[in-house]
C-alpha cells in the first residue's frame, strides 16, 4: 500500500470517524498515528511524532492570544455590551423600514469587532434582539433569521478566533489576518443591511407579521447624554484592542491581554460580575482555550502525516495533470469547506482541510492571507447551513421556551443571509484586493 494511499484512506475514514460521533481532535490523532505507522511500519516512530508534535504545537507565546481573546468575549457578553451597541444602533435607524433588522446587523459587527466569537453573538443577540423585533411586530422566522446571518461576523471582523487559528497553521501574521479581514467584513455587514431593506420594501411579508407594516419602527428616543454613556465604553474596548495592534503599539497577544483587562474594568464598574461569575467565566475561557489547544495538536500531528505521505505534492501532480488551474482549485476547496460545514464545526474545517490544502494554494502561488479570508467566509457559511448550522443550533438553545418556533423555520430565516454570503465571497474571490487593500 502506497502512503499516498494510506493518507487518502485516513480522509475517508475521519469522515466515517466523525459521522459515528468521535471527536474531531480524537479522530486526527488516532489516524495521524496509525498512518505515520503503516508509512514507516514503525510505532515507535509514530509515537515519537506525537510527542514532538505535543511540545511544539503550542509552545510559542503568540498562543497565548486564543485565552485572552476568549476571556474578552465572555467578559464583555457579561458587561452587556452587546445590548448596548444594539440600543445605541436602533435609535440610528429607528426611521428606517426594516430599521431593527438593520440595527442588529449593525450592533453584531460592532460586538465582533469586540469579541471574534460568532456564537457568542447568537447567543447575546438572540436574549437582547429578537424579543424587541417581535414586539414590533416583525416575523419570527425573519427575527431568527437576523440574528443567525449577522453573527457570522464575529468570525471575519477583527479580532476573530478563526482568524487567529488560520494564522497559526498557515505560518501567517495575525495582525496582517485581522486587518485583511476589515473591509470584507463591513462588506459582508452592508450588504446584510441592504438586503433587509430590500426585503422590507420589495417583500414585506418576509419581514413583518402584517403585509402592510408600520412606516417606521417607533420608540422613545434616548437621551444624548445615555447614548455617550453607552457608546464609549465600545469605543474604549474597540479601540484598545485593534488601536494598539495598527498603530504597531503592541502585537496580537498583547492586544488580547489589554482587552480582556478593559472589559474586565468595564464589567467590574458596571456591577456585572461577582466573584462567583468571574470564576465561571475563567473556567469557561480554560475550557474553550484547552479544547481549542488540543485540536491545534492533534491537526499539527496530522499535517506532518500528510507532509510525510507526499499526498500533498501528488494531488497537486493530479491537478495539472488534469488541467485545473487556480480557479478549478479554488471551486473545487471551496465546495468543500462548504460541505463540511454541513456536518462538523468552523475550527475543525480549518485543522482538516488546510494540512492538505495549503500546500496547494502555496504552489499556485496565491496570496495566502487573501486565502484565509476566503477560508473564513466559507468556513462560516457552514454555521448556517443544515444539518449542524452551529448558530441555529445556539439561536434554539437559547430561545428556549420564549418562542416557539421549529429549527426547519430557523434555516428557512437564514437562507436569504447564506445567498448574501455566497454572493459576498464569490466577489472576494473574483477581486482579491478587496481583501488586500488596507495592506497596501
Amino acid at each position: 500500500m502506497s502512503s499516498v494511499t494510506i493518507a487518502l484512506g485516513s480522509l475517508v475514514l475521519m469522515l466515517v470517524f466523525i459521522y459515528a460521533g468521535m471527536h474531531v481532535s480524537i479522530t486526527l490523532g488516532l489516524l495521524s498515528f496509525i498512518g505515520v505507522w503503516l508509512i514507516r511500519d514503525d510505532a515507535g516512530i509514530a509515537a515519537n511524532l506525537l510527542a514532538q508534535a505535543v511540545s511544539d504545537s503550542i509552545a510559542s507565546h503568540i498562543f497565548g492570544v486564543v485565552p485572552l481573546f476568549v476571556l474578552t468575549g465572555f467578559l464583555v457578553a457579561y458587561a452587556d455590551v452587546g445590548k448596548d451597541a444594539f440600543e445605541v444602533a436602533n435609535q440610528a435607524f429607528r426611521r428606517i423600514r426594516g430599521g431593527l433588522g438593520v440595527a442588529t446587523v449593525a450592533a453584531n459587527a460592532v460586538f465582533a469587532a469586540i469579541t471574534g466569537i460568532s456564537i457568542a453573538s447568537a447567543a447575546v443577540f438572540t436574549r437582547v434582539a429578537v424579543p424587541q423585533m417581535l414586539r414590533f411586530g416583525y416575523e419570527p422566522k425573519f427575527a431568527v433569521g437576523v440574528v443567525a446571518g449577522s453573527s457570522v461576523l464575529g468570525m471575519l471582523i477583527p479580532p476573530s478566533l478563526l482568524m487567529i487559528l488560520y494564522g497559526f497553521l498557515s505560518d501567517q501574521s495575525v495582525g496582517d489576518l485581522f486587518t485583511a479581514g476589515i473591509v470584507p467584513g463591513l462588506l459582508l455587514a452592508v450588504a446584510y443591511a441592504l438586503v433587509i431593506v430590500a426585503m422590507a420594501y420589495l417583500r414585506p411579508g418576509m419581514v413583518y407579521r402584517d403585509a402592510v407594516p408600520q412606516a417606521v419602527d417607533d420608540g422613545e428616543l434616548m437621551p444624548l447624554g445615555e447614548m455617550v454613556k453607552k457608546i464609549v465604553p465600545i469605543v474604549v474596548l474597540i479601540g484598545s484592542i485593534l488601536g494598539g495592534i495598527y498603530t504597531g503599539l503592541f502585537t496580537a497577544t498583547e492586544a488580547g491581554a489589554v482587552g480582556a483587562l478593559v472589559a474586565l474594568v468595564i464589567a467590574v464598574m458596571r456591577r456585572k460580575l461577582t466573584l462567583r461569575s468571574f470564576w465561571g467565566v475563567l473556567t469557561e475561557t480554560g475550557h474553550v482555550t484547552v479544547s481549542v489547544s488540543f485540536l491545534i495538536i492533534c491537526a499539527n500531528i496530522y499535517t506532518r502525516m500528510l507532509a510525510m505521505s507526499g499526498t500533498p505534492q501528488a494531488m497537486l501532480e493530479w491537478m495539472s495533470a488534469a488541467g485545473f488551474g487556480v480557479v478549478a482549485f479554488l471551486v473545487i476547496y471551496v465546495l468543500i469547506v462548504v460541505l463540511l460545514g454541513t456536518i462538523i464545526d468552523s475550527a475543525s474545517i480549518l485543522l482538516i482541510v488546510l494540512p492538505l490544502m495549503l500546500p496547494l494554494a502555496v504552489q499556485f502561488d496565491l496570496n495566502l492571507i487573501w486565502f484565509g479570508v476566503v477560508t473564513v467566509v466559507a468556513v462560516e457559511i457552514g454555521l448556517l447551513t443544515p444539518p449542524f448550522g452551529l448558530s441555529i443550533y445556539v439561536i434554539k438553545s437559547t430561545l428556549g421556551k420564549t418562542l416557539d418556533i421549529s429549527l426547519g423555520e430557523i434555516f428557512r430565516g437564514t437562507a436569504p443571509f447564506t445567498l448574501t454570503m455566497l454572493a459576498v465571497l464569490a466577489l472576494l474571490m473574483a477581486f482579491p484586493q478587496i481583501s488586500l487593500v488596507l495592506l497596501k
